[in-house]
């Protein structure tokens, strides 16, 4: 009889899990469509897709530049063009991440007039701020043309003249954002500047011309120009349907207060994140630095999995901090550091097994990239041990500790690279990288502990009571 009640009890418990499951499953899909009902889950949505479809559209179109124009003229584009993408995010003086935060605030306010000048003063700003830029960068290549490799001189010269519309890009693409219109301020970026440019330079493909890199660089900066005042139109077409004329005031002390903070965020991500590219020109060959190009950005798909949990966590870290709930802003911070650490470390084995075949696309001389992967990984798996612990600090008012931190992290870096390149080539540039994301994710962990008095570290398990709560609110 004991035997028979046992059994019957099991029998009721397996019956009752389908159902358990399928009501944990219907909770699940309602709760995803009220998010996906509202503006913000729609924006996620689309931004998410737009930034999917334009890591892979980047990917196909770098294979097909290296393809069209060799590893030397490749290489030489690389460098040229990652220059302008810095100067263009530098000279947006943080107009470029500064919009969300105005914008709304103005509109719930109904403080149309400031709305109005921040609006025109923001890209105005960055458009002029940009073209002094260029001016000083011209006139720095040209003094500077005797100690610079000839092959650099025309194309740096030519990538320069885009630094205007990087800086104008980022600027309309956080306006837009902020207007609840992400696909306008994206698409420019992601998508349709890839595809004119391949459309551009696919001629000359098919009639056997040569594609320099000072000739992709010219048609580049016209992609670049004409996808950017496609941009404008639309935009302030939107802008003249939301925003009623009317008085323009202007409070340029205050933006740019806020804004240059920021900007020192961003900046000095960019620039470690570009850093070894460009040092690597300065002691290696163009087709050197092609290989080392390639590399990395066959490797960057896996921060892709950063991107995503920051932009999915950024808001959650805001709220815990505003209810001056610690203890689950803790468990919050490492759960959102496990979602990170663990796809990107299943997506870079996943793509250092492929290596060998996802460089071979570039060419079979890329291939000697395969190593320089393996070592870059283990600073990529350094930076993801601790999640979107940038967007942690920022939303919880320490963003100054942040912009501190990569400001450090970036001097290491030169530093390393200053060191490594010359005596070891590509695999000290690999090294140094490493290094220096090693030491990020080391400094930040620090300045989280010190500053919120926990480490969103990844394999630090939570209580199994605490994290129970926190997935329950």
């Amino acid at each position: 009889m004991a035997e028979q009640g046992t059994a019957g009890r099991q029998a009721t418990t397996t019956g009752q899990q389908p159902s358990r499951l399928a009501g944990l499953l219907a909770v699940a899909n309602d709760q995803l469509r009220q998010r996906l009902a509202t503006g913000a889950g729609r924006m996620a949505l689309t931004v998410l897709g737009i930034r999917i479809a334009g890591a892979g559209l980047a990917y196909l179109s770098q294979v097909l530049l290296a393809r069209w124009m060799g590893a030397d003229d490749y290489g030489v584009f690389a460098v040229v063009w990652t220059l302008a993408l810095v100067l263009g995010l530098l000279a947006s003086l943080g107009f470029s991440a500064s919009p969300g935060r105005f914008v709304p605030t103005y509109l719930a306010a109904n403080q149309m007039d400031r709305l109005r000048g921040f609006l025109s003063a923001s890209r105005l700003l960055a458009l002029f701020t940009a073209g002094l830029a260029t001016l000083i960068g011209l006139e720095i290549l040209w003094w500077s043309r005797a100690v610079i490799d000839p092959v650099y001189v025309w194309p740096a010269a030519i990538a320069l003249l885009a630094v205007p519309f990087f800086a104008l890009t980022g600027v309309q693409d956080a306006i837009a954002r902020s207007q609840d219109l992400p696909a306008l301020g994206l698409l420019s970026s992601f998508i349709y500047r890839p595809l004119l440019l391949l459309a551009l330079i696919l001629p000359l493909v098919l009639a056997g011309q040569p594609v320099t890199a000072a000739i992709a660089a010219i048609l580049a900066v016209a992609a670049h120009f004409l996808t950017t005042a496609h941009q404008a139109w639309r935009l302030q077409r939107q802008l003249n349907a939301r925003v009623p004329a009317g008085p323009h005031r202007y409070e340029l002390k205050l933006w740019i207060g806020v804004s240059l903070p920021l900007l020192m965020v961003e900046g000095f991500l960019q620039l470690l994140s570009s850093a070894d590219v460009i040092m690597v020109s300065f002691w290696q060959p163009p087709e050197q630095v092609a290989v080392y190009f390639a590399a990395s950005k066959t490797l960057a798909m896996v921060h892709f999995v950063h991107f995503a949990v920051r932009s999915a966590s950024a808001h959650r870290f805001a709220g815990l901090a505003a209810g001056r709930d610690q203890t689950h802003l803790a468990v919050y911070a490492r759960q959102a550091s496990r979602w990170t650490f663990w796809p990107s470390l299943a997506g870079g084995l996943a793509l250092l097994l492929l290596s060998p075949l996802l460089l071979a696309m570039f060419g079979p001389q890329f291939v000697e990239g395969v190593p320089l992967m393996a070592i870059l990984l283990i600073g990529v798996l350094a930076r993801a041990s601790i999640g979107p612990a940038d967007a942690l600090l920022g939303m919880t008012g320490h963003q100054k500790s942040c912009a501190f931190v990569y400001a450090g992290v970036f001097a290491v870096n030169v530093a390393f690279n200053a060191a490594l390149i010359p005596a070891y080539g590509l695999v000290g540039a690999a090294v140094a990288t490493t290094l220096a994301m090693i030491a990020e994710a080391i400094a930040l962990a620090v300045v989280s502990r010190r500053k919120l008095g926990f480490i969103p570290f990844a394999l630090v398990p939570n209580k199994r009571s605490v994290v129970s709560k926190a997935g329950a609110q």
